[in-house]
């Protein structure tokens, strides 16, 4: 194999590697037909989209907070004390 074959390919290697890197970082679930916004049980910082607060993922500002969501399964949310489908 040509030194220039061998650094191709381990450059095609690379970026797929980052590829599925990423892929794997973002919220899995979100989107996804059977989860739902749970709002009111996120710890701070853990928030995986913007509040009313707040501007991206990551940055509510306390335990609980209102307007703070995940994403859970359906049905979980109402299970859960303080969890609402609704801000």
């Amino acid at each position: 194999m040509s030194t220039s074959t061998a650094k191709n390919s381990a450059l095609v290697a690379s970026a797929m590697a980052v590829a599925l890197s990423m892929a794997s970082t973002t919220p899995a679930t979100a989107g996804a037909k059977n989860m739902e916004k749970c709002y009111g049980v996120v710890k701070a910082g853990k928030n995986d989209c913007q509040t009313a607060t707040s501007s991206c993922a990551g940055t509510s500002k306390i335990d609980g907070q209102k307007d703070a969501w995940i994403y859970v399964p359906k049905g979980t949310c109402a299970k859960i004390v303080g969890g609402s489908t609704q801000s």
